[in-house]
């Protein structure tokens, strides 16, 4: 199984950005997909996650609002649009696979993990 994040960058505060998630392997379409990050010093928190057919989503409290997740199975891609992006929001976002169909907050959940793409929002 690999998992591919894209799409990071450099955004002002205000602006947007989308990450693509591209992931491969048997039967992953079964599985939740989640998205987390992990800013320098801080410890990784989870971002947003999608059920396996996506028809159920879930945030983290700060991102309720702004982000977007979504997948299409089709193409093996979960997609995270982030708007109205904010300094505090820079971190290294990570996907990850769940062991699960439905969605999770609980990263040991996750058994499998991208490599993490850098997004940095400037003031």
């Amino acid at each position: 199984v690999q998992l591919q994040a894209s799409g990071g960058g450099l955004a002002q505060a205000g602006g947007s950005l989308r990450l693509s998630c591209a992931y491969s392997g048997r039967t992953l379409t079964t599985y939740g997909v989640g998205w987390f990050r992990q800013a320098p010093g801080k410890e990784r928190e989870f971002v947003a996650g999608i059920t396996s057919a996506g028809s159920d989503t879930k945030y983290a409290d700060s991102m309720k609002g702004r982000f977007t997740i979504s997948r299409d199975n089709a193409k093996n891609t979960v997609y995270l649009q982030m708007n109205s992006l904010k300094p505090e929001d820079t971190a290294v976002y990570y996907c990850a696979l769940s062991v699960y169909a439905f969605v999770t907050s609980d990263s040991y959940r996750y058994r499998y993990w991208g490599q993490g793409t850098q997004v940095t929002v400037s003031s």
